[in-house]
């Protein structure tokens, strides 16, 4: 009790800023060659332990003349993820301004080419990825990381493209991946009709609050689909309004 009561808020906190650092680390080193070094390291640390206990002179100066270089070795090992995580800081909106323009663009790219390829019977899924990361569902695909054109969703969802029958995943105003797997849904309700384009978008958004718009390669009509509700037979005003409706509005509600 009498350690608890020295306990300060700052070092509950200091203890939390920690905590989530550590863990953004290994969101950011799951499933890369930086994780195995990571556990190298490891390996190397407690080998430095045992030598110290078992009295291994030898090893322990190799070990000890290597810690001494060990963050130079991790700046040269770690560069990749250092990278990706600053790049990830410098995509913090600090201009919310700015970055809702961007924004708008990238809508506006998302409509015309989903009207340019209806209008050529092309067949396509795209998720726009909302508050509920996507990354289980972008590691499946090709991994892109391009920004959102009207060319670029053209040239992906084109009959001759390898990738043009799984979804476009959109987080802001990137590409993140294309060719991706969707969980199809097992609703009744849904017609018979509809294809596994329709039934991979409403899937999806069963158990995320991400934003699809599929194409019909056979109707040539857009859907939509959000909240596990589908929108059929969707024009180019509707669908600007949808997206507007969905990620405009709610952050002029919050300002």
């Amino acid at each position: 009790m009498k350690i608890l009561s020295q306990i300060r808020w700052q070092d509950i906190l200091d203890i939390l800023i920690v905590s989530v650092i550590i863990y953004r680390v290994l969101l950011i080193i799951r499933g890369t060659r930086a994780a195995q070094m990571l556990i190298g390291l490891g390996v190397l640390f407690l080998a430095l332990l045992s030598s110290k206990y078992l009295g291994l002179y030898t090893i322990d100066w190799i070990i000890q003349s290597l810690w001494a270089q060990i963050v130079l070795a991790l700046i040269i090992l770690f560069q990749p993820e250092i990278r990706k995580t600053l790049a990830q800081m410098g995509e913090t909106r600090f201009l919310p301004f700015f970055a809702s323009v961007e924004e708008l663009r990238s809508l506006e790219e998302i409509v015309k080419a989903s009207v340019a390829l209806a209008n050529r019977k092309i067949g396509a899924l795209i998720v726009i990825e909302k508050e509920t990361s996507l990354d289980d569902f972008t590691e499946m695909g090709t991994q892109l990381d391009a920004k959102v054109s009207r060319e670029l969703l053209l040239s992906i969802f084109h009959p001759s493209s390898p990738i043009h029958d799984g979804a476009v995943i959109i987080r802001g105003n990137r590409v993140v991946a294309a060719g991706c797997f969707l969980p199809l849904t097992l609703t009744a309700d849904i017609s018979r009709s509809m294809g596994t384009r329709h039934r991979a978008g409403l899937g999806l958004t069963e158990e995320t609050d991400a934003v699809v718009i599929i194409v019909s390669e056979e109707t040539g009509r857009i859907s939509t689909a959000v909240d596990n509700r589908l929108e059929k037979n969707v024009d180019m005003g509707a669908l600007r309004d949808f997206l507007t409706e969905q990620f405009v509005k709610p952050k002029e509600k919050r300002k």
